[in-house]
């Protein structure tokens, strides 16, 4: 290469990365900043998390996706007007295991926070580019990469064409022990082991003889203002369940707690641990051994909604994003969790769930084996399509009054080889953009808050002195 052409080639790189830096940026302040209104410490406190590794950027900047990919032409998208609810933000780590309704120990997606309407493609191929993601990080070739992600995307096509067809019903799909197979089994088995007050003895202790939540890094006393807000909004919450039990005194707050070292896209928004009264044990003498903690969580738009077509029938019924949330999770699963429902705290928006005591989920480097890894993502491929054919169930509601399954299936074409190669092989390239974007990420971060960086450090050094 001459010296000219080298000089080219180098200015035309570095004006690229400028461009696509000023895009990070703006995109970056506008929802970071303006949108979640984080303060400097919080937006610092989430940019850390996201530094961690790709994939963790990944997981955090949902907006920056959707900013690229609504911009992408594919050319397997439903038509407009024929919107599957989605579930909005799809990666690896979305999956996990938890009690249902029944008591059944199962493995399903466990995150609805961004729940909204528009093409199916845009969770699948947010699923698969975490997928490559993983895969990276975890030692895999870039073949491997491709063939993981795309035998979920296979598996999802198969399972929606027996939907369809009216083979299987997306109405008592569920994965629990007796039907998964790898990994996933071994993780389930292990929780059905585990003892129904596992967590509970975990964040809770008796003081006075009555539990309460213990006190550490992670939970806190609530301000007064904050705990009397919670107990004001509680009768309106227990107005929202659909399966409210008739003693009421099961739902008697026993204690509160603020609960922090939430999750990356999470930093920002109020969550709290709830102790209400379980009641059902007062005849063995034990009256708080089957206590339960619910989560109340605070909610926003979903971002998806912020670069998808307006939904005016989507918005006229859920104006309040918990009940939007809760509504999603009560759409897309089999047995919902009995505590779902929503409330406001001074005009804020949250929702409440119980906080399963067998919560868990796979861990990414115990699937270094691909049979392992390709076992988890036939599951993972099937309950997406289980959940995008189950959410159009409620059309009572007027959001979807039509059968997603055949709307996607039209969609993905009849060449099943043909679709997985396409978002597979995109998943793959994009994943370099994301390796990219972090890269840029971090220098800019560490440029933007080196100041605040220093000065924790300078704290961390003056607290081991002393």
């Amino acid at each position: 290469m001459s010296t000219v052409n080298a000089s080219i080639t180098e200015s035309v790189l570095r004006t690229r990365k400028k461009l696509r830096l000023n895009t990070l940026i703006s995109i970056f302040e506008e929802f970071d900043g303006e949108r979640m209104s984080l303060d400097e410490s919080k937006r610092l406190e989430k940019y850390r998390k996201m530094a961690l590794n790709p994939f963790s950027f990944y997981r955090g900047s949902a907006y920056l996706f959707y900013f690229d990919l609504t911009r992408q032409y594919f050319p397997y998208h439903t038509p407009q007007d024929r919107p599957t609810w989605i579930q909005g933000d799809l990666h690896f780590e979305n999956f996990g295991a938890f009690q249902s309704e029944s008591g059944r120990i199962v493995y399903d997606v466990n995150d609805f926070d961004e729940g909204y309407v528009g093409s199916y493609l845009y969770d699948i191929v947010r699923m698969a580019v975490s997928i490559v993601l993983v895969g990276r990080q975890i030692g895999y070739s870039s073949e491997e990469q491709i063939e993981a992600a795309a035998h979920y995307v296979k598996s999802y096509y198969k399972q929606i064409d027996k939907f369809a067809s009216g083979k299987d019903d997306p109405g008592d799909f569920i994965v629990d022990s007796s039907c998964a197979k790898g990994p996933v089994r071994k993780l389930l088995r292990k929780l059905e082991e585990r003892q129904q007050g596992h967590f509970l003895e975990k964040v809770t202790a008796r003081m006075q003889g009555e539990r309460a939540f213990l006190e550490n890094d992670e939970l806190v006393e609530p301000t007064t203002e904050e705990q009397e807000g919670l107990q004001q909004a509680w009768p309106f919450y227990t107005n929202t369940l659909l399966c409210r039990r008739s003693d009421e005194e099961h739902y008697e707050i026993k204690d509160i707690a603020v609960k922090h070292g939430s999750g990356t896209a999470s930093i920002g928004l109020d969550r709290f641990y709830v102790l209400i009264e379980g009641g059902t044990a007062q005849t063995t003498g034990d009256r708080d051994s089957d206590d339960t903690v619910l989560e109340v969580k605070e909610v926003r738009v979903p971002v998806p909604a912020y670069f998808m077509p307006y939904s005016e029938s989507f918005w006229d019924v859920f104006e309040h994003q918990g009940k939007r949330v809760t509504a999603t999770q009560q759409a897309m699963h089999h047995e919902a969790d009995p505590y779902l429902g929503f409330l406001t705290i001074d005009d804020r928006h949250f929702y409440v769930r119980e906080r399963s005591p067998y919560k868990k989920r796979l861990k990414a480097e115990a699937l270094k084996e691909p049979e392992d890894m390709q076992r988890v993502l036939t599951l993972m491929g099937r309950l997406t399509a289980k959940m995008h054919a189950r959410a159009d169930f409620d059309d009572s509601l007027g959001i979807l009054p039509y059968h997603s399954e055949k709307e996607i299936a039209k969609a993905m074409g009849e060449d099943c080889g043909v679709f997985a190669q396409h978002i597979s092989q995109f998943a793959h390239a994009y994943a370099d953009i994301v390796e990219r974007d972090y890269a840029l990420f971090t220098e800019w971060t560490a440029q933007r808050f080196s100041d605040m960086e220093k000065k924790d450090a300078e704290g961390s050094a003056k607290s081991g002195e002393e």
